[in-house]
Parts: C-alpha cells; sequence; structure tokens
C-alpha cells in the first residue's frame, strides 16, 4: 500500500507540479488549498505524511501543525517556505514540524524526505504496538487477593526504584523469575537490557566466561573474543537465578563487580566499567549455606540488603481460582481452543491439591488438561495432578514421559474409567471413533468390541 502524503499548498500550478511528481515516486497524493480544507482532508484522509506551505490564504502551518499533532502524534509534518529564517525554524520545530525546507525545493529531494519520513513514522509505530504487546502479554506476579501476595506486592513497589541488589527467595515454580521480569520492566532501567543466567548445574569454567567473556586465545578453543552478560546487561538489570549453585571461585569475582562496577574478561589484562543492577533467586536458604561453608558471608552481606519471598500456592489457596482462569485463557489462545472452561468440579479440585511445583505445576496440569481433553468443560477427572494420592488418583505419575507416551496411557486410562467402552471414550475425547479405533491399534491397547 502506498504512502498518503497530504500537500498543502494554495499555489496551484506549484501543487499540481509537486502531486506529479510525488505520484510518480509511487506516493498517494491528496491536496488542500487552505488550513480549512487541510483539517478537513487530514481528519477524512489520514495521510501518512503532511507537507505544508508555510503562507495559506486563511493562516500559516503553524495553526495547522497544532491540531495535526493532537489529532495524529506520530505523523510527520514538513513546513515548505519561501522566507525561510532561523526564527521561524525554531518556531515550526517547536510547535511540532519534522523537517523545514525553504522553497524552490528540488522534487527529488522533497520525495527522499518524505520516505525517510514515512520510514521512521513506521518505526516508531512499531516499537510502539512492540512494547504494547509486551504489557499485554506480561505475567502479573501479584495476581490474586491473598494477604501474602498483596504483602509481596507492596513490598516489591518500595525497592524498583533503588538500584540495590534484591534476593528473590521462594520454592521451585513459585514466580521468582517473573516476579524478577517486573522489577526490571517497572525500574529506571526499564529501556535497557534485561539478561539473566541460570547458575544450577553449570561448570565453573562455563560460568565464568557466560558473565565476564573472555578474549581470543585465553583458554583452549577461545578462538574469538566473547562478551559476558555483564558488558550485554550495562545499564540494565541482570539476573541470577539459582545463585545459591553460584560457584565458590566466580563469587569474589562477582562481588568486586557490586563493590567496584568493574572486571577483567578471562585472559585479559584490563578492566572493563560496567554498571548493573543485580536481582538474584534461589529455593535454598542463603544464610544457611553460609554457615555451611558454601556461600561466601561477604557477598552474601553484599546481596542481601533486600529480600523478596515469593509464597507457595498452598499458602495462597484463594488465589488459585484467579491463577487457574488466567493460565487457561492463555493457554486456549496458543493452542487454538477458545471457549475452553473450567467446570466448579474442577476449580474445587485444584483449590484442594496442595501444588507441590507451584505455579509451573498448575500451567503444565491445565495445559495438559486442555490439550488431552476433547470437551469445552474441564472437569475433575480432566486435571492430571502430578503427585500420586491426591486429587486425581489413578492417574500414573508420567515422569519424563513423551507427548506419544502421554496420549497412550491417557486413552488406556480414559478406557479404564470408560469401562471399556470404545463409543463412550470417542465422545469424551470428542473425537471420531474411527480415529480412536486407530490410536488403539497404533498403540496396541487391547478394547472390547463393539457391535
Amino acid at each position: 500500500m502506498a504512502d498518503k502524503v497530504l500537500l498543502v499548498e494554495d499555489q496551484e500550478p506549484l501543487r499540481l507540479a509537486v502531486r506529479e511528481y510525488l505520484e510518480g515516486c509511487g506516493f498517494e497524493v491528496v491536496e488542500a488549498s487552505t488550513c480549512e480544507a487541510a483539517r478537513r482532508v487530514f481528519a477524512e484522509q489520514h495521510p501518512t505524511v503532511a507537507v505544508l506551505d508555510y503562507h495559506l490564504p486563511d493562516g500559516t502551518a503553524l495553526d495547522l501543525l497544532r491540531d495535526f499533532k493532537r489529532s495524529d502524534p506520530f505523523v510527520p509534518l514538513i513546513i515548505l517556505t519561501a522566507f525561510g529564517s532561523i526564527d521561524l525554524a525554531v518556531d515550526a520545530m517547536k510547535a511540532g514540524a519534522d523537517q523545514f525546507l525553504t522553497k524552490p525545493v528540488e522534487l527529488a529531494a522533497l520525495a527522499v524526505v518524505i520516505k525517510r519520513a514515512a520510514e521512521a513514522r513506521r518505526d516508531r509505530q512499531k516499537q510502539l504496538a512492540g512494547r504494547s504487546k509486551q504489557e499485554r502479554d506480561a505475567v502479573n506476579p501479584f495476581l490474586g487477593s491473598s494477604a501474602a501476595i498483596r504483602k509481596l506486592e507492596e513490598q516489591a513497589r518500595r525497592v524498583i526504584g533503588a538500584d540495590s541488589p534484591v534476593i528473590i527467595q521462594g520454592e521451585t515454580g513459585t514466580g521468582k523469575t517473573v516476579l524478577a521480569r517486573w522489577i526490571h520492566a517497572h525500574s529506571r532501567r526499564a529501556e535497557e537490557a534485561f539478561v539473566d543466567l541460570n547458575c544450577a548445574g553449570l561448570s565453573r569454567e562455563l560460568l565464568e566466561t557466560e558473565l565476564f567473556g573472555h578474549e581470543k586465545g585465553a583458554f583452549t578453543g577461545a578462538v574469538a573474543n566473547k562478551t559476558g552478560l555483564f558488558e550485554v546487561a550495562h545499564r540494565g538489570t541482570i539476573f541470577l537465578d539459582e545463585i545459591g549453585d553460584l560457584d565458590l571461585q566466580i563469587q569474589p569475582k562477582l562481588l568486586k563487580v557490586l563493590e567496584d562496577k568493574q572486571f577483567r574478561r578471562l585472559g585479559d589484562v584490563r578492566d572493563r566499567k560496567v554498571d548493573v543492577r543485580l536481582l538474584a533467586a534461589t529455593h535454598q536458604e542463603l544464610a544457611g549455606l553460609v554457615r555451611e561453608k558454601k556461600f561466601r558471608s561477604d557477598l552474601y552481606f553484599r546481596i542481601s540488603t533486600i529480600l523478596l519471598t515469593v509464597p507457595p500456592l498452598r499458602e495462597r489457596a484463594e488465589d488459585i481460582a484467579a491463577l487457574a482462569e488466567t493460565i487457561l485463557q492463555s493457554t486456549i489462545v496458543e493452542m487454538g481452543r477458545p471457549g475452553v472452561t473450567f467446570k466448579g468440579e474442577a476449580l474445587e479440585a485444584m483449590r484442594h491439591y496442595t501444588w507441590p511445583g507451584n505455579i509451573r505445576e498448575m500451567r503444565n496440569v491445565i495445559e495438559r488438561a486442555v490439550l488431552l481433553s476433547g470437551s469445552r468443560e474441564l472437569g475433575r477427572r480432566d486435571l492430571l495432578f502430578e503427585t500420586q494420592g491426591e486429587v486425581g488418583a489413578g492417574w500414573p505419575n508420567e515422569g519424563e514421559l513423551t507427548l506419544e507416551q502421554m496420549e497412550r496411557k491417557y486413552i488406556a486410562w480414559m478406557l479404564q474409567q470408560c469401562s471399556g467402552k470404545v463409543v463412550e471414550v470417542a465422545k469424551r475425547l470428542n473425537i471420531p471413533k474411527s480415529t480412536l479405533y486407530q490410536k488403539l491399534k497404533e498403540y496396541g491397547i487391547e478394547y472390547r468390541s463393539e457391535s
């Protein structure tokens, strides 16, 4: 689709010449010869760019600039005048003009200016759309009404304006990373990088090079310079998940970065300055690790100024329904299953389950239910919980099963629940009976033939 240009010029021969040239360059051109007409055309046509002659029969371009910017703050406005002066250019820029050109203007140059202005507008709109999408997709770490989550939100809001390190404590799956991203997004560093690294299971050598980088030739295999995450996060935030697993030999280097705001790449001889805020998370008690000599006390006291604890789900049972509904809505959008809802019995079952894996486990349970159930209403039987002996008992603990293995187990389990009646199972799964027979044959599941 061609970019639409509003051309406001009261001299008809000049207006027609400019229009003809711009249309030859691929632009769509709409015209006006007065301020009044320009306002009407602008409102009706929504141009991509506006080119305005300064002197018009019923006013000046300055009168239009403010009106156009109020209507569409992203539209680029280009002023043309035969009476150019520095003062006039300054006034035009203050009023919102993007370009100020003096007549006579070369048409080729004008076309280039219009093209660049249109591209700049699209870039701004894309950035705004991307930011809006991020805001829509951002997970709310404080969803719910429990006293525990309200206390966490109050504490988190108090620390977002500071640059002090923050330790986020909590069991596995409670949403520590989500909270860290929220803190960064609401801090003064929000426009800069958010860099995260899980310290668990990484060797000392890999951790060191990931965090601080290395120079070419620093060790066997270092065939090129590598930028560390601290450099990537300069002016932004670095989030170290499971910091309790950080190797003892790396810890003094981390302390140096926090205290001196400088570090050295592996194999380098010069220090590099860096400005980052540290957020860290752990499911362990760092004070206990200090007592066991598994975590340096000086580093612990440096990073433990602010401690935030994310409560487990069992301590915020009143939030479970709201969390489940939110996760379900995002899941059905991702899987293309609109209209799927929970029955009351399903929500009640989730409220009485202990959720040892917390929100991460809840997400797995709901995604599995949406994936494997053909029903538009998810009931208690559709919730295949991880822990045997609780709600949903009778479902085997799947461990690290593939989707195919899980499907086979689920079909066999459903067949058992329906007393071997294939027609009833097909109805429950909302699939054709022929498809179910094919699955039974493919997985070698014995069934009772029905005549």
